[in-house]
């Protein structure tokens, strides 16, 4: 009886304790880096400082919120090099790299901004010159945190740099302290307590109707 009754419990708790680990997901609001490969966007190894292009090069940024590179948005559009830099020719000395901004969508912005418009520019920069240097030359202003990671391009968005972001796209709360761990009763914690008074009120029952 004690098992039948402790199955059961745990049958309909199941579908709670699963919802609740859904509910921690989380993601980061960042701008990703890519490369083109043919007509393919590839997810870059390395951060715009430290790629080299070459002359026809085309690199692309997207904001957004993803958990990881594997589930990154890639930049939109079908804008190749001789589309981009039709206009912009050769010049001894220098190198012409084709970039897409895509600015993401507003479910992905931060509170209270608002995307700007995806667009496309042929940067035409030293033959040595990064990626960052090319975003640099056609993109201004940028702003990059303290670890040099990449937080804005032409000023978008205005605050905040690959801040977390809840399940829902919630922003989380910037620069306050986490939670005490001690704040309340985990879910876990509510369905072990249930188990066993479930448990004990069982074998309390079991008792009495032998006796």
């Amino acid at each position: 009886m004690i098992r039948r009754v402790t199955l059961l419990f745990l049958a309909a708790l199941l579908p709670l304790l699963a919802g609740a680990g859904q509910a921690q997901a989380a993601g980061y609001r960042y701008w990703s880096f890519w490369e083109q490969d043919g007509t393919a966007w590839t997810y870059a190894t390395q951060g715009p400082s430290l790629v080299r292009p070459a002359d026809g090069d085309v690199h692309g940024f997207r904001f957004s919120v993803s958990e990881d590179s594997g589930d990154a948005a890639k930049p939109r559009g079908t804008a190749d090099f001789d589309t981009i830099c039709a206009g912009t020719p050769a010049k001894d000395g220098t190198k012409r790299v084709a970039l897409v901004i895509d600015f993401g969508t507003p479910a992905d912005a931060p509170s209270g901004e608002t995307p700007p418009a995806g667009r496309t520019a042929c940067a035409q920069i030293a033959e040595d010159a990064s990626t960052a240097e090319a975003l640099a030359a056609v993109a201004k202003p940028l702003r990059y945190d303290s670890n040099a990671l990449l937080c804005a391009i032409s000023g978008y968005p205005q605050k905040g740099c690959g801040e977390q972001v809840a399940a829902g796209k919630a922003a989380a709360p910037a620069k306050e302290p986490a939670e005490p761990e001690d704040s309340g009763p985990s879910v876990g914690l509510v369905a072990g307590i249930a188990v066993v008074a479930l448990l004990g009120a069982a074998a309390v029952w079991q008792v009495r109707r032998r006796a």
